[in-house]
């Protein structure tokens, strides 16, 4: 059996060629989501260096969050009052300031591992001081600043180079004059750091002399950080919160590998649609291999070769090919990572702080899962080998038998019953469930799980759709093409395994194509049709960076008074945004709400919101519906929120609506109650009615990333900022969709070899060269059709069950004419495209070699 496998690999090294790129591609998309999952984790939970790394204790002025250690306290502390007490060695004023930094081409520099960018205070105090001079010096006056690393490089800035930097209230130009290190690592946990004199920051940050959010201390000698900080506890009496700096880098890091975890959860999801794809492109090239293959073993067991030595020949075949495909799968890893990588930056999640990772997990995982797909995919073949009849090798390899319907009508209808664990679930939760982001979100993913499994119990009915779509190709073929039309119908019909089998590739990548192209289609065309309801504005000052991720999208708070001066403006309102956590009310079951400020005399000029809220006087908040009915609020209520300076209490004004979640989604207030619970939030965007484009642009053509759009534009970037994050989700399709065509083109490939014999036999009889090629076209054709149906078909129906498992109306199973044309016509080029070589091979049998096929 091993001289025998050892022929059939050196016999068939085409087969085998193809084998192993179809198996190196799928796994090489499983390894390189692996190694992307992998290189996230190392990039958020593994990069935790923290500027407190030499702190001791950390006294933090008012009431901090309990369950988030590392935000911004609520209050403020004088260093006056920790300085100088006992068991303080050194203490040193600290505070961050949220900005948005540009390199030198003006981009804003995104943060790595999605985090943020601050303005901090250059520590003096030696023993405090956690930052490595790498280059340069520290910044001594105002407009100095010295930089991580991280933002030196990805602003191609050095020292001496000139740095914008977005402020809440204005944009500054500084001078970079350091570039600092921490812990030997070019960010720290919490994102990048432009660190300036303190003085600087102070004001920045809007504080009193004196004061600052919090206050870093550095223990005397042989005293304990737990002893100092119950001491400073004790003598502050409930003025300032007092922590570890421990206790706080211990927080962080377990909330960046809980974000970490999450990433890596969210290219899992990614990675199951490889392993889905991967299992289909290796399966169907099994199987078109071994049923090549019929005739020879047939013959062994005519000689003497039992069951189990040819289920144990393919086994043997697929380890083989497995090992190979594996390695080769974990060098073509890396590249696609390389690919995500760039997509997740373009996105706003740049990881490309952290290495690739070369541990055992990211080489021995990779390889098992090869090894378990092989083996899974080559398992049915290994069964149907050690059934063939020893008088099968007196037929025809391309002889199918045409029995055998019940048990693949059962297997299908198992493969259903299977969908339905995930769709039941999906409907539980719909009817059960209070409705939410979170229920939409769970429900969604359930059903494509289903859907998922649906498209492979239609793998396994394909073969009984190829008679009837056959019957039809071959009649249209014989209007057209003669007696080629004929014959192209009967080798259709006659082997609907091998039609089939390149169809269910193609209807995979066609339902993957369709059922993003349906999914952004109708999310965009409901945000878009919902924000031309809202939106009353002529024009709109963006950041460009909005469009991009990344936090990029903000403005100075006084490009809403810019715009207000240019001349024929009637209404210029500020939109300001926050994320406040809930406190102080039981009911409320949501930690956090997203709360938009805006001014209450130009709002409505500019925006048409539902409901009846009135204009909102400071302290009074509105609540969208969904908010109010989830949480069981009436007109009155209380709500109390923390704010940067303390618990902030609010009046619930009213209830409102915002159909298209782009501009107040959960929460409105006024501009001076954001000022209570966000002073440093930053403006995301300058709604204007009236004046000219022109001079709007004029009067803020010194904001970085500024730009004036007008209506129909802002909404496209609006809504192309509510997909954020989908550009990955495309790259992922794009390359499963590779890999499911390189499979469908395998497959006719070796279809084509397959039928060696008969296309040789044809050119003895008559049949010219032109005429084998339309026969192999017609049957590529039948692959077009019956793919494109059941993939369309596939989209469709997901569509379908996810409005009705989620009722959401941006999730409607409705399409646009054009893109079935443009799908059909797509995979039809493709089919084309791809039997175009078999074609010709086809054509240039000889009729000797046809004699000596098997």
């Amino acid at each position: 059996m091993w001289l025998i496998a050892r022929r059939s690999f050196a016999e068939g090294w085409g087969r085998l060629v193809a084998t192993l790129l179809a198996g190196a591609f799928a796994i090489g998309l499983m390894a390189g989501a692996l190694q992307f999952a992998l290189r996230a984790q190392a990039a958020v939970s593994g990069s935790d260096a923290s500027e407190l790394a030499r702190t001791d204790v950390l006294v933090q002025g008012g009431e901090a969050d309990p369950g988030d250690l590392y935000v911004p306290p609520d209050g403020r502390i004088a260093l006056d009052r920790v300085a100088g007490r006992p068991g303080v060695a050194a203490a040193a004023g600290d505070a961050e300031v949220p900005v948005v930094a540009s390199g030198r081409d003006g981009e804003p520099i995104v943060p790595p591992a999605g985090a943020g960018t601050t303005l901090r205070p250059w520590i003096a105090e030696p023993s405090l001081n956690a930052y490595r001079l790498e280059s340069g010096r520290a910044p001594a006056r105002d407009g100095e600043v010295a930089v991580t690393r991280h933002v030196a490089r990805a602003g191609e800035l050095g020292t001496g180079d000139a740095l914008s930097v977005l402020l809440p209230d204005r944009v500054r130009k500084m001078t970079v004059v350091g570039v600092v290190t921490v812990q030997g690592r070019d960010a720290v946990a919490g994102g990048d750091l432009v660190l300036a004199p303190p003085e600087t920051v102070r004001r920045a940050a809007g504080l009193e002399p004196g004061e600052w959010q919090r206050v870093w201390v550095d223990a005397a000698p042989g005293v304990a950080a737990a002893g100092l900080r119950d001491g400073l506890a004790r003598e502050l009496r409930g003025d300032a919160t007092v922590r570890t700096a421990q206790q706080v880098m211990d927080a962080h890091s377990a909330g960046l590998r809980s974000t970490g975890a999450s990433v890596g959860g969210a290219i899992g999801m990614l990675a199951s649609v490889a392993v889905f794809v991967g299992l289909f492109v290796v399966a169907n090239t099994f199987g078109t291999l071994v049923r090549q293959r019929t005739p020879r073993l047939a013959l062994l067991g005519a000689i003497g070769a039992t069951p189990r030595q040819l289920r144990r020949l393919i086994r043997f075949e697929a380890l083989a090919v497995g090992v190979v495909a594996s390695l080769g799968g974990l060098l073509v890893g890396y590249p696609v990572s390389a690919v995500l990588t760039r997509l997740f930056a373009a996105d706003g999640f740049d990881i490309s702080a952290a290495d690739a990772q070369v541990g055992w997990v990211a080489l021995a995982v990779p390889v098992a899962c090869g090894l378990v797909v092989t083996q899974l995919a080559a398992g049915r073949a290994a069964r149907r080998a050690a059934a063939v009849s020893p008088m099968r090798a007196l037929r025809a390899a391309s002889t199918e038998d045409g029995g055998r319907r019940w048990p693949r009508l059962a297997g299908a209808l198992a493969v259903f019953g299977c969908a339905w664990m995930f769709f039941g679930p999906a409907l539980v939760v719909r009817y059960e469930e209070p409705p939410g982001m979170e229920r939409t979100i769970a429900t969604s993913v359930l059903v494509l799980l289903g859907a998922m499994t649906t498209v492979a119990a239609l793998a396994v009915l394909a073969p009984f759709f190829v008679g009837p779509l056959g019957g039809l190709v071959g009649r249209a073929g014989t209007a057209v093409s003669g007696e080629a039309g004929r014959l192209a119908r009967a080798t259709i019909t006659r082997s609907p395994r091998r039609v089939s089998a390149a169809a269910s590739s193609l209807m995979l990548g066609v339902a993957l194509v369709a059922t993003t192209a349906l999914l952004m289609l109708s999310v965009n065309d409901r945000f878009a049709e919902a924000g031309r309801e809202v939106l009353r504005a002529d024009h709109a000052i963006a950041a460009t960076g909005a469009a991009s991720g990344g936090g990029a999208g903000a403005l100075p708070r006084d490009a809403a008074e810019r715009a207000a001066a240019v001349p024929g403006v009637t209404s210029a309102a500020a939109l300001t945004s926050a994320t406040a956590t809930v406190v102080g009310s039981a009911e409320f079951a949501v930690p956090y709400l997203m709360v938009t400020g805006a001014p209450q005399r130009d709002l409505r000029a500019v925006l048409d919101l539902g409901g009846s809220l009135r204009p909102l006087a400071p302290g009074e908040i509105g609540l969208t519906s969904p908010v109010m009915e989830a949480q069981g609020l009436r007109e009155g209520d209380r709500v109390v929120l923390r704010g940067e300076r303390g618990r902030v209490t609010l009046t619930v004004a009213g209830a409102y609506h915002d159909p298209s979640h782009l501009f107040a989604d959960q929460a409105l207030v006024a501009p001076a109650t954001m000022d209570r619970l966000a002073p440093d939030a930053a403006v995301s965007a300058v709604l204007v009615r009236g004046g000219d484009r022109a001079a709007l642009a004029r009067a803020v053509a010194d904001v970085p990333g500024a730009d004036v759009l007008d209506r129909d534009a802002y909404l496209d970037t609006a809504v192309d900022g509510m997909a954020n994050g989908l550009t990955v989700v495309y790259g992922f399709i794009g390359m499963a969709l590779v890999l499911a065509l390189f499979g469908m083109a395998t497959t006719v490939s070796m279809s084509v070899g397959e039928r060696t014999r008969e296309f040789g036999l044809l050119g003895a009889v008559g049949a010219t060269a032109p005429q084998i090629r339309t026969i192999v076209r017609w049957e590529a054709a039948t692959v077009v059709l019956l793919g494109g149906l059941l993939g369309l078909g596939a989209a469709l129906g997901t569509m379908a069950a996810l409005h009705a498992a989620t009722g959401s109306t941006f999730l409607r199973p409705t399409a646009p004419w054009w893109l079935f044309a443009l799908v059909v016509a797509g995979a039809g080029v493709v089919a084309l495209a791809t039997s175009a070589l078999p074609a010709r091979r086809a054509s240039g049998v000889p009729v000797l070699a046809a004699a000596k096929a098997e």
